[in-house]
């Protein structure tokens, strides 16, 4: 990829038209710039995207090697370069006859395996055949982990309540005490199953939380209820067996799955057990779908690369530095906070695969919040502030309460009028002459539509942006695979834990020290 492939963008972003004349001039526009495919109806018309725009954009996606990259990436080879890994969350998710080979080992065979034992223990808590110490069912589970064995899990239990038929599931995450003190105080000791989800069973703030809720339990239930009330997702077996957890409660995954990208391995098992089995594969059938448009379709039909497109029109062409996720749907309330740890933490980077530092802006800022709920919040920024942020907005055509359609009409008509506000804007003459009431319009936004918030739905929505991160960091030539940016705090947080405690120790700054006085005086 050149750089006068960057320069052609580039220089007709300059000349983006307004993307009301587009419209006003091209009758075709929403019929030449959408795509539906795998279930989903992309819209993004509203954009000031052109034919030259979207062409200039297809040669560099084409000129950055994606389509190598993507098939190395299916095939296993180590892409993740700084670790030496393959990249294989679409493994977990792979027909059960596929070959994908790590190291020459075929590894569908263990993810089955993997995946038939976790749903068949899920199985078992909801008919009550794993049970309690005292014989009896488990009435909720809590599972405790934090970033992407909290994120993805507690995100999609949330956006698949319709399909509840387990457990009462809870999730503990943040290492302050407030987060497990107020789930526990809701919770019979009795009735209460965790899932401790640490693959090294070492992260701080999840053994830190593992370790109370296990003396709640014990100073409860004594010491030999501890096994039947503990499960965990890791492979450190001999941390588990010492924490009390029997080898058959514990499920492992493989280090080519990266956190945010492990919601489909037994990181899932909370949500196996909110929803069930059958459910739980429907989820993953959906994100298979959405793999095999992504490894098949043509670039100019692709959901992941279109979606890529318009990231990198906007983030890099045009110089916007956000992007606003806003699903119309309260269930998916957690799903800004998903993607923005999946896209940010994947491609906030600043050095390329070759540790060259990047030529372009990579990863936006992402934020968002359910509609309607988001519209008396912050998009009065949206709308009248002075930077641009696309809006990216995510509809289903019908919602789960039929006797309450009404509701549902009135989410689609407000989803509908922000994305035309958004375009339309209002003018001075509109607004008969108050400057305070002026929309400035021409700002863009995309939908992603699709008939109803159902399992296989949501697996495809997830696996879209997935692979929309995927594009977007092969024209960015960085590695979206590692996150050593989360590792500089973890260490000085360790280093100044004595401190805090009132040791001794070193190393702090000076308005680290007058921090510490200050916190440790107010502490006596």
């Amino acid at each position: 990829m050149s750089q006068s492939d960057w320069a052609d963008v580039k220089r007709l972003a300059a000349e983006a038209p307004d993307m009301r004349a587009l419209f006003a001039e091209e009758a075709t526009r929403f019929a030449d710039f959408s795509v539906t495919a795998a279930g989903l109806l992309l819209d993004f018309s509203k954009t000031s995207l052109t034919g030259s725009s979207f062409a200039a954009l297809l040669r560099l996606i084409r000129a950055s090697g994606l389509e190598e990259k993507r098939a190395a990436m299916f095939a296993g080879a180590p892409i993740n370069l700084t670790e030496n890994r393959a990249v294989l969350h679409t493994a977990l998710r792979a027909p059960a006859d596929a070959q994908i080979l790590v190291g020459g080992e075929n590894v569908v065979p263990a993810v089955q395996e993997t995946l038939g034992r976790f749903l068949d223990f899920a199985e078992a808590v909801r008919g009550g055949t794993i049970a309690a110490a005292d014989g009896k069912p488990f009435t909720d589970v809590v599972n405790i982990g934090i970033g992407g064995s909290d994120l993805g899990p507690a995100m999609v239990t949330a956006a698949l309540a319709p399909y509840h038929d387990g457990p009462r599931l809870h999730y503990v995450s943040n290492v302050d005490a407030a987060h497990l003190s107020d789930t526990l105080k809701r919770l019979d000791p009795a009735r209460t199953l965790f899932i401790i989800a640490s693959k090294t069973f070492t992260t701080v703030e999840t053994m830190t939380n593992a370790a109370s809720a296990r003396r709640w339990l014990a100073q409860a239930l004594g010491e030999d209820a501890v096994g039947a009330h503990f499960c965990a997702v890791s492979t450190a077996l001999e941390k588990c067996a010492a924490f009390g957890i029997a080898p058959d409660r514990i499920f492992g995954f493989w280090d080519w799955v990266g956190g945010r990208y492990s919601v489909w391995s037994s990181v899932g098992l909370p949500v196996a057990i909110a929803i069930g089995a059958e459910h739980f594969r429907a989820f993953l059938a959906g994100a298979r779908e959405m793999d095999e448009h992504f490894r098949t379709a043509r670039l100019e039909e692709n959901l992941p690369v279109l979606l890529a497109l318009v990231g990198l029109w906007h983030r890099d062409a045009l110089g916007y530095p956000a992007r606003a996720i806003l699903p119309y749907d309260q269930r998916l309330a957690r799903f800004a906070a998903y993607l923005q740890q999946l896209d940010m933490e994947s491609n906030g980077k600043q050095v390329t695969r070759e540790g060259t530092p990047v030529t372009q802006p990579t990863g936006p800022l992402v934020f968002g919040e359910p509609g309607t709920n988001g519209q008396h919040a912050f998009y009065q920024l949206i709308h009248q502030g002075t930077d641009v942020i696309p809006c990216e907005f995510y509809i289903a055509a019908e919602g789960h309460e039929p006797e309450m359609a009404v509701h549902h009409e009135l989410l689609v008509a407000n989803c509908l009028a922000q994305a035309q506000a958004l375009l339309q804007g209002r003018s001075l003459e509109e607004a008969k002459g108050n400057p305070h009431r002026v929309f400035p319009g021409n700002r863009p936004s995309i939908v992603t539509a699709y008939r109803k918030l159902d399992p296989a739905t949501l697996g495809k929505l997830i696996a879209l942006y997935e692979h929309r991160v995927f594009t977007e960091a092969a024209v960015w030539n960085i590695n979206a695979f590692d996150q050593w940016g989360v590792e500089l705090g973890k260490e000085l947080a360790t280093r100044l834990l004595p401190m805090v405690r009132g040791e001794a120790g070193d190393g702090a700054d000076g308005s680290t020290t007058g921090l510490l006085g200050y916190l440790r005086g107010g502490r006596r």
